[in-house]
């Protein structure tokens, strides 16, 4: 993990699967609606957030989901419930119907506070899913002592602020879409989203009857 290509290694693996690209449209319709000062807040909170979820997956690994019980296939499917039920939420717009009643920036971002998305969906699953749980285990484990471990703290953490970035850059994709264009998209992704969903419960049953056999 220590030489060069390890860690180009490392970071095309981390960068496709938190998917920056990809995030920067579930975070414009997941925070529909909200100021850019709540939005900036979310994203600061989504990444710290993911932050140390990695962080403590990469110090403890597999030990913390058996601490407390829990398999990988049982976070997957988990997961992927959660998930689906926030693809209801944005398939049939439950969220922004609930804030359309509040007419002033103010009001608005005080509804918002029961449903902040920071921690659930974007830190977990979107950013530190499974996938990513998955990945910093196994990279942990190959990696070659404490500079091992390090340098793929390093390679997550450099993937997490161009997520980041990409995060704060949402206004201005926002604005560029215009709010017909955001809601398309919102509909697009919550139907994404649902499959995702079930891909995740999919390979989580698929996971628990290798395990079985």
């Amino acid at each position: 993990m220590n030489d060069i290509a390890s860690l180009v290694t490392a970071f095309t693996t981390f960068f496709v699967i938190l998917d920056p690209p990809g995030l920067v449209p579930l975070f414009i319709a997941l925070t529909r609606g909200m100021t850019p000062a709540r939005r900036r807040a979310i994203a600061i909170r989504a990444c710290l957030t993911a932050a140390i979820l990695a962080l403590v997956f990469l110090l403890l690994g597999e030990a913390v989901l058996d601490f407390v019980g829990i398999s990988l296939p049982a976070f997957r499917v988990a997961g992927g419930v959660l998930l689906f039920l926030t693809a209801l939420d944005m398939l049939f717009e439950r969220r922004q119907a609930r804030r359309s009643d509040k007419a002033d920036d103010h009001a608005e971002e005080h509804a918002d506070d029961d449903h902040d998305p920071s921690v659930f969906p974007l830190a977990i699953p979107l950013i530190v899913g499974p996938g990513a749980i998955a990945t910093i285990i196994l990279l942990t484990g190959e990696a070659d002592g404490a500079l091992g471990v390090a340098a793929v703290a390093l390679v997550f953490g450099l993937v997490l602020g161009i997520v980041f970035v990409a995060f704060l850059a949402s206004d201005a994709i926002g604005r560029a879409l215009g709010k017909t264009g955001i809601t398309v998209v919102t509909r697009l992704l919550g139907m994404l989203l649902a499959a995702l969903a079930v891909q995740f419960i999919l390979d989580g049953l698929a996971s628990f009857g290798l395990a079985a056999a």
